[in-house]
């Protein structure tokens, strides 16, 4: 047999093409492995020490348990009832659970009239609170004392401090990874920072600069 016929032979061996297909499938299922080891954007994280878990229950209308498989913004909303507490919002998020409403609404944060955060949702499973956008983003929503929509300054300066700790957590841009319900479904959602667009650039950018803050306070 001539050298050419047999290098041809050994290149069409089936049993080293199935040889091939092995280690093509292994190495495959141990991407995959690593892939799924990675966990969810979320999970493991502790949130910081002004944040109260006080978890929704699981439920079809207000936490489905979906995982939120990335994150890639924030989301700031307005409740749109003046004087209206965290806790008095979180209960109503709750009460949807009976489907007797026929809404699907919560938020992973709500930041009260005096500043305190609970948390809602896990950091691990979507909220029902931006639309298209509830599978890529945090949601927070924020109590404000009248109809104008407005923060008040304790309020305003925990929104800023928890949107900073999210874009350090998960490595966001404040300039473009956080948004308004407005940027999402065109809803007057928050009500003061969209009819004030230069109030929501003030926004942005006290949270930039509350990041570099918290960057350099980092141990």
């Amino acid at each position: 047999m001539s050298r050419e016929r047999r290098a041809r032979r050994r290149r069409t061996n089936p049993r080293f093409a199935a040889l091939c297909l092995v280690l093509i499938f292994a190495l495959a299922g141990i991407g995959v492995w690593l892939w799924g080891s990675r966990g969810l954007p979320g999970e493991g994280v502790t949130a910081p020490d002004y944040v109260t878990e006080d978890l929704l229950p699981v439920n079809a209308w207000s936490r489905p348990g979906t995982p939120l498989k990335k994150i890639d913004g924030v989301v700031i909303h307005y409740v749109g009832n003046p004087a209206t507490t965290a806790q008095a919002n979180r209960n109503y998020f709750a009460s949807l659970a009976d489907g007797a409403e026929g809404t699907y609404a919560s938020s992973h944060f709500l930041v009260g009239l005096e500043g305190e955060v609970l948390q809602c949702v896990p950091l691990t499973e979507i909220a029902y609170a931006s639309n298209i956008r509830n599978e890529d983003t945090v949601s927070i929503e924020v109590c404000h004392p009248d109809e104008t929509g407005l923060f008040s300054d304790v309020t305003y300066a925990r929104t800023v401090e928890l949107t900073a700790w999210l874009c350090r957590t998960f490595d966001l841009d404040p300039e473009t990874d956080v948004i308004r319900h407005y940027d999402v479904t065109g809803k007057i959602c928050p009500r003061y920072y969209v009819e004030h667009p230069e109030a929501w650039e003030g926004f942005l950018a006290d949270t930039a600069a509350e990041l570099a803050r918290q960057a350099e306070a980092e141990p």
